[in-house]
């Protein structure tokens, strides 16, 4: 029996979604189908001279909102097939947290390891001129983001090509998000993923009546948690579930995993890893017989935050969590999701918890429009509202607050805005969630509801251009 394809697996939980709303099919239909996908292969010279084709991708799953909107990945693992469930996944996940955008991704089939600076600047540089080419690529068109085996400097890149290509374009940055903040981009925006898992699951774990049903306590402080994976997601949602209290027992990376159920230092075993290139050795940890071991240790949170079919059919009745926290695209299969659902976990779902990156993403592209940095024109208005408020208050009360509780006042800067319209945004759409799941009965677990949710958004975008009345 052939396996299940990742893009087959995202219509599986579409479908079991559709059933349960009243859309016409052929908009479901419509809903479902990736509307564009250009493949393409080109050759770079690299530092030796030798000529390598490069093989990449990009899909743009839905254009009811423009521009779409997704990440780039370089990694050995990029296909067809991946960069359409991956598309497909952030139309719905735009839709749940209300930004927006259609979905879209790309990839590039490469181990970035293999190549230097200077040969992942000319990918990168050719990769941007075929999407814009194409018409693939521009801030009302499609804008592209960092990814897997992505970052900063890749993101400089293309925007820099961008401008090269399109120079009468007054917003030219807006081409693509995750840029350097120097070079167009929004302070808050590297964490944002992680910190938007954190408060995502901070969020879950606030209401009582749902940690009652999984046996647990309300609050983070205290619960025990796993993370699969260090990368930028890993890293800063493990970070900011620590400084919320909640306890660190496991790491899983490529090379192997380490435990202990007393709580491992997250700034140690990061130290040791960049040091030493492995978790192995880590202070104060226990290192486990595979990688694929942490996902199975007892604890009350567990974040995968790898990459996509990490929890399977195969190792899915022994996860121990109470509460599987999707931090990556795609960590648990379809199948797997139903069996953790019927042993009553929760699983928050990724096209709902690692929403943080699109959402400052969002933030970061209406900057670019913009052209002013958030908080530029109203910071210092409010200071000094504030410190004129507590200037009164001090006269009248004849008590003089120190300096630095008076500096609590300040007006926010962009990150403080930034972070808190992620944290807003976190918490607005799990509560939609949760709304429709207990609307719709039960049975129907978190990702079935979130994905009715953004069935419901979309088809009404539809109805809007009269298409599918």
């Amino acid at each position: 029996m052939s396996e299940t394809s990742f893009f087959q697996q995202v219509c599986q939980n579409f479908d079991r979604a559709a059933a349960l709303t009243s859309h016409h099919p052929r908009l479901l239909e419509q809903i479902k189908v990736c509307n564009s996908v250009y493949r393409m292969a080109f050759p770079v010279e690299k530092d030796d001279g030798t000529i390598e084709v490069v093989h990449a991708w990009r899909a743009e799953h839905s254009q009811h909102k423009l521009p779409t909107k997704g990440g780039i990945r370089y990694s050995l693992g990029v296909s067809e097939d991946e960069v359409m469930a991956l598309a497909a996944l952030m139309t719905y996940k735009c839709a749940i947290v209300n930004v927006p955008f259609g979905g879209a991704k790309g990839g590039v089939r490469i181990d970035r390891n293999l190549f230097s600076s200077r040969e992942l600047e000319k990918i990168t540089r050719r990769y941007t001129y075929e999407l814009f080419r194409k018409g693939f690529l521009g801030p009302a068109i499609d804008v592209p983001a960092p990814d897997y085996g992505t970052g900063p400097r890749e993101m400089a890149w293309i925007a820099d090509t961008y401008l090269a290509l399109a120079p009468h374009d007054l917003n030219a940055l807006g081409c693509v998000t995750g840029k350097p903040v120097g070079q167009g981009g929004v302070r808050g925006r590297k964490e944002a993923t992680g910190r938007g898992v954190a408060f995502g699951i901070r969020e879950a774990c606030s209401v009582a009546g749902e940690m009652r049903a999984l046996g647990l306590s309300p609050g983070l402080a205290g619960k025990r948690f796993v993370v699969q994976g260090l990368g930028n997601v890993g890293y800063y949602a493990a970070k900011f579930l620590g400084e919320a209290g909640a306890l660190l027992v496991g790491v899983a990376e490529i090379e192997g995993a380490i435990a202990n159920p007393d709580g491992l230092d997250l700034e140690a075993v990061v130290r040791h890893r960049r040091a030493t290139g492995s978790l192995a050795g880590a202070p104060g940890a226990t290192p486990l017989a595979r990688s694929a071991d942490a996902l199975e240790l007892d604890c009350d949170i567990l974040v995968p935050a790898a990459l996509e079919n990490q929890i399977t059919a195969e190792n899915a009745p022994r996860i121990r969590a109470r509460i599987v926290a999707e931090g990556a695209n795609g960590p648990c299969t379809a199948e797997a999701s139903s069996i953790l659902a019927a042993r009553g976990a929760m699983v928050l779902p990724d096209m709902y918890l690692n929403a943080g990156g699109v959402t400052v993403s969002y933030f970061e592209w209406l900057k670019n429009l913009e052209h002013v940095s958030f908080g530029r024109m109203e910071r210092r208005f409010e200071s000094g509202t504030n410190r004129r408020l507590l200037a009164t208050l001090e006269r009248l009360t004849g008590q003089q607050l120190p300096e630095e509780e008076k500096a609590a006042f300040e007006g926010p800067d962009e990150e403080d805005l930034v972070n808190s319209g992620l944290e807003e945004t976190m918490a607005n759409a799990f509560h939609e969630i949760r709304e429709i799941r207990a609307r719709l009965g039960a049975g129907v677990d978190l990702r079935t509801a979130a994905f009715v949710s953004a069935i419901d958004k979309i088809a009404t975008t539809y109805g809007a251009f009269g298409i599918f009345p």
